[in-house]
């Protein structure tokens, strides 16, 4: 089945988000970039998205004293972006629907990555539009939580991560960087890295075919690995 890119020019765009989270990690990363628990929820078709992030943060209602907006955050969603949203990790409640999606694609944004739940499945799945969420859910944000940044830097925690050293890093998300989401997950990439994770995942692409090749050749995947990943 052929994969549908929703892409900004960027080289980023011929690799799976797996081969970009392995250049992150050869490159220092902790968490290569990975914001864990997120799936692709619509379409129903296999897509990828590429595109800079508009960063969105979420609080809970009760937080009086976070910034409120003056405009409705998914208004001033910037074309030939993806919408990444960030929502406290105890709300039960949705905050993207359906409508959201009809403005998100008329302002010309890609997708939506979403670090909580959103709603309205079917109207997604009918629109083609890319939603990447954590769950969904049949309440919508009020009354639980509210818009209080755009255009924000963003720092995603993963769920149950546990503590200590072993403990999954948290990704940060700063606006325009650029964000990677397929069927396998999403990645965001620092825009200061994006030369040196396309060089690395260039050779990571190439290593992994020669590898496939002599497995399907029956070589074996030790002996493939030791050839040309060198281990």
């Amino acid at each position: 089945m052929s994969t549908s890119t929703r892409s900004s020019a960027c080289p980023l765009s011929q690799f799976s988000a797996c081969e970009i989270s392995d250049a992150l990690i050869k490159l220092g990363s902790p968490n290569g970039g990975y914001i864990p628990d997120v799936h692709m929820l619509s379409p129903t078709s296999q897509v990828k998205i590429c595109a800079p992030a508009y960063t969105v943060q979420m609080v809970l209602a009760s937080d009086k004293s976070a910034p409120k907006l003056s405009s409705h955050f998914v208004d001033t969603a910037t074309p030939g972006s993806v919408v990444v949203v960030d929502a406290p990790p105890q709300a039960k409640n949705a905050v993207w629907g359906g409508l959201m999606t009809a403005g998100a694609q008329a302002r010309g944004a890609v997708g939506v990555v979403i670090s909580g739940r959103c709603r309205d499945l079917a109207e997604h799945r009918a629109a083609d539009f890319p939603v990447f969420a954590r769950g969904h859910s049949t309440v919508g944000q009020s009354p639980f939580v509210r818009p209080s940044g755009v255009n924000v830097t963003l720092t995603i925690h993963p769920k149950d991560a546990g503590d200590g050293p072993d403990a999954f890093a948290p990704v940060t998300v700063t606006p325009g960087d650029w964000i990677v989401a397929d069927e396998d997950g999403v990645v965001c990439v620092p825009v200061d890295m994006v030369d040196k994770v396309v060089e690395l995942a260039k050779k990571g692409q190439d290593i992994d075919a020669k590898c496939m090749a002599d497995i399907k050749a029956g070589k074996g995947i030790q002996a493939s690995f030791k050839e040309h990943r060198g281990k």
